[in-house]
C-alpha cells in the first residue's frame, strides 16, 4: 500500500523544495470573511470506536455454534456485514445501528446504504477457518502504523497481536468498506465544493469546452514507493485533488479517483485523464494525491478545502495551491484519514515525461492528450 506515514515536517521539505523549483509566486490570501474559519475545525466522530465496539459484540456472539457456522461461511473473502445472516436479532441491529453511525462520522447521507464489510484477514487463513480453528475478531485501526493490532475472542477476552507478522490463527475483520465509501464520499465532497463556491472543474468543463476540443494531462504510468504496512491494512483506495484557477480567476477543484492503484511498489499503466485544461484560466494546475483508510468525513474535508481556497487572490499570474490544500487539513487527520500520499506542482497543458512527487514518495509519467469535440 502506499505510504501514508509522512508527517508535516517531511511534507514541509517536499513542499518547500518544490516551490522553489518553480518560477511562480507563492499564494496570495485575502482576508478571512467574518465568521468563516481560515481551516475547518469542526470536531467529527472517530471511525474505529464503532467499528472496534461491533468486533467485540460479534466475537462474543462466536460462543454460539450457529453464528459460527454463518460467519465462516461467509468469510471467503470480503462480504457486506449487513447481508451476513446473523441467527440472532440482536447482532444485525447491533450491525444496523454501527452502519448508520459510521455513515454520520463519514459524512456520508444516512440513505447511503451499506459501507460496513467483514473481511478474512488473509486467504491463507480460509483453511484453518475450515478446519474448525475458532477465529477472533479486530476492527481495521485507521491508525497506519499501530504497535498491537486488539482482536477478542469468543469468551471477550482480548488478544493482541504483533502488528507486522501475519498471525497463524484466523482474524476476521469488521472495517469500512472503503472502495463504496470513497466513490459516495466524492460525490459529497463535489456538492460541498459546489455550494461553497469551489465547483467541481469537471463539471463545468462541457461549458467551458471550445469547438474544437482541449487540452487534457493523461497520466501512462504511475509508481508509489515501498513502506512496511501491517498486515491487517487491505487495499489501498487513491484518489487526487486537482486544483488550479477556474475561468472567473476563482479557484477551482477537480476530485478524481484511482481505484487501480491499490498497491505500492506496482507500476500501474491507467491512461487515464488527471487535468481538464478546459476550466482552467492559466492552463496550470496542482495535484495532491490523498488516500482514503475508513476515517475520512468528506463533507469536513470539503469544507476545509474550500475555507482555504476561497481566500486565496487571482493576482494575474498562476499561484501554487498545494501548499493552501494540505494546510487547510488537521494536523491529526495525518496520522488517521485522509492520508497524504504526494503532491505534484504547476502541471501544464505542455506537462511531459516521468513527474517525481514533492514528497519523494511517488512518479508520474504523463503525457499531453487532446481531447476531440464530437
Amino acid at each position: 500500500m502506499p505510504t501514508r506515514t509522512l508527517r508535516r515536517a517531511a511534507l514541509t521539505l517536499g513542499v518547500a523544495a518544490a516551490v522553489l523549483a518553480t518560477s511562480v509566486t507563492t499564494p496570495a490570501y485575502a482576508r478571512p470573511e467574518v465568521g468563516s474559519p481560515a481551516a475547518a475545525t469542526t470536531a467529527t466522530a472517530a471511525v474505529f470506536p464503532i467499528t472496534d465496539g461491533l468486533a467485540r459484540q460479534l466475537a462474543g456472539s462466536l460462543a454460539d455454534p450457529a453464528v459460527t457456522r454463518t460467519v465462516v461461511s461467509a468469510a471467503h473473502g470480503s462480504t457486506d456485514l449487513l447481508t451476513v445472516p446473523f441467527a440472532g436479532r440482536a447482532l444485525s441491529r447491533a450491525a444496523q445501528a454501527a452502519n448508520q453511525r459510521v455513515l454520520a462520522a463519514k459524512g456520508l447521507p444516512a440513505t447511503s446504504g451499506s459501507v460496513l464489510r467483514l473481511r478474512l484477514a488473509h486467504p491463507d487463513m480460509r483453511a484453518a477457518l475450515l478446519r474448525g480453528e475458532a477465529p477472533v475478531v479486530a476492527a481495521t485501526p485507521t491508525d497506519d502504523v499501530p504497535a498491537s493490532v486488539t482482536a477478542y475472542d469468543r469468551t471477550g477476552a482480548t488478544v493482541l497481536l504483533d502488528a507486522t507478522r501475519l498471525p497463524q490463527r484466523p482474524v476476521l475483520l469488521v472495517e469500512v468498506d472503503t472502495t463504496r465509501a470513497l466513490s459516495l464520499g466524492l460525490s459529497v465532497m463535489r456538492a460541498e465544493l459546489a455550494g461553497r463556491g469551489v465547483v467541481d472543474s469537471a463539471r463545468s468543463a462541457s461549458t467551458a469546452t471550445t469547438a474544437s476540443g482541449y487540452w487534457a494531462t493523461k497520466v501512462n504510468a504511475v509508481r508509489l514507493n515501498d513502506d512496511m504496512e501491517p498486515w491487517i491494512k487491505g487495499d489501498a483506495e487513491i484518489y487526487s485533488v486537482v486544483a488550479g484557477f477556474g475561468l472567473d480567476g476563482k479557484p477551482k477543484v477537480d476530485l478524481v479517483q484511482m481505484p487501480y492503484l491499490n498497491n505500492d511498489g506496482t507500476t500501474y499503466y491507467p491512461n487515464q485523464l488527471l487535468v481538464h485544461f478546459s476550466a482552467y484560466k492559466y492552463n496550470l494546475a496542482d495535484a495532491v494525491m490523498m488516500e482514503d483508510d475508513g476515517d475520512t468525513n468528506y463533507q469536513a474535508l470539503a469544507a476545509a478545502i474550500a475555507s482555504a481556497l476561497l481566500v486565496i487572490v487571482d493576482g494575474g499570474a498562476y499561484q501554487p495551491l498545494v501548499s493552501a490544500i494540505l494546510n487547510a487539513i488537521p494536523t491529526s487527520w495525518y496520522t488517521d484519514d485522509p492520508d497524504y500520499v504526494d503532491s505534484w506542482y504547476t502541471l501544464s497543458t505542455g506537462s511531459s515525461g516521468r513527474l517525481y512527487g514533492a514528497a519523494g514518495n511517488g512518479w508520474l509519467d504523463v503525457v499531453p492528450y487532446f481531447v476531440e469535440q464530437f
